[in-house]
């Protein structure tokens, strides 16, 4: 009995004296990954019954959805970010129709020389492209553009200036690379976008040689961002892309500029007013003459969003 005693005493110290150079386990929560997600649905309705003024009853509906991962560590950045909206609108006796449709995927990879430096150099990878069909309405017989016709791709290389703490991001490439992608061969051979139209007999009017689904650029590209606070509640984000291409007009710009004020309810609760402006020499516009769609020269676009509805932001 003693001994049993002595060697619990003995086996106590000698597993005290153990566990004395046991060192803690440190997980490691630091992640140099940034996440952000936002969804969100904006909806608009009005109705008339016996409305003597008159009127027509019409509902609306936009999904958005912006997913956003960024690795950050000493010199190297890599943001990717990716854009989806869709919308419809119904009225009383017209057919559903698309109010709004994009997906867009952005991803910028950078190099800095130290850690106090806001210049990157970078590369840069852009794609857009819509989800379902386009239409000019009321004439629903053709599309007009389909879910990769168009798509354009942007590939470049250049120098980035990313301030975090103004939320100012100035993209410059010297070098970019654009294609054009009509995977619809109808649209392709109406020269759709800007690609090479097919070629047909003077006589029999048959296609000699098919339109080109795909077209390459090669120029300047110019990107910014620019978000801020104008007041409490109240923020107002643009971006915009500029464009030229070194050898079909060079000089000749194409466009694409977004604002957006966002005025924040609470955390669910937000209204928002966006403008999107379009320029491209190579989209030509259509108009609908006597029953048919008649292709006439480039023209500014012009997109303007009022909403109020729900968001939610996780990670």
């Amino acid at each position: 009995m003693k001994l049993c005693r002595t060697f619990g005493l003995l086996l106590f110290i000698g597993v005290a004296g153990y566990s004395q150079d046991i060192k803690p386990i440190v997980i490691d929560t630091t992640s140099h990954w940034e996440k952000k997600n936002t969804l969100s649905f904006d909806l608009s309705e009005i109705a008339f019954v016996n409305w003597n003024p008159g009127g027509t009853s019409s509902v609306s509906g936009l999904a958005k959805g912006i997913f956003f991962r960024k690795y950050e560590k000493d010199q190297t950045k890599w943001s990717n970010e990716l854009i989806m909206r869709y919308g419809m609108n119904k009225q009383d006796g017209v057919e559903w129709r698309k109010t709004d449709d994009a997906f867009q995927f952005n991803s910028t990879f950078g190099y800095r020389r130290d850690t106090v430096s806001h210049w990157y150099h970078s590369a840069k990878l852009t794609f857009n492209t819509q989800f379902s069909n386009g239409y000019n309405y009321p004439n629903t017989a053709q599309p007009i553009s389909k879910p990769f016709a168009p798509a354009y791709t942007f590939l470049g290389v250049g120098a980035e200036y990313s301030n975090k703490a103004k939320k100012v991001n100035f993209y410059l490439s010297p070098l970019t690379m654009k294609n054009t992608l009509v995977l619809d061969q109808r649209l392709a051979n109406q020269g759709a976008f800007g690609v090479d139209k097919a070629v047909y007999d003077d006589v029999t009017g048959e296609i000699l040689k098919k339109g080109k689904q795909a077209r390459t650029e090669l120029g300047i590209l110019i990107t910014g961002h620019h978000k801020h606070e104008l007041w409490k509640n109240i923020t107002l984000e643009d971006r915009i892309s500029l464009y030229t291409d070194y050898l079909n007009k060079f000089g000749n710009v194409d466009i694409d500029w977004q604002m957006q004020m966002d005025f924040v309810v609470n955390e669910y609760v937000k209204a928002s007013i966006g403008t999107q402006l379009v320029y491209d020499d190579d989209i030509k516009a259509k108009e609908e003459r006597d029953g048919e769609q008649v292709t006439v020269g480039p023209k500014i676009q012009l997109k303007q969003i009022l909403g109020i509805g729900l968001v939610y932001n996780f990670q």
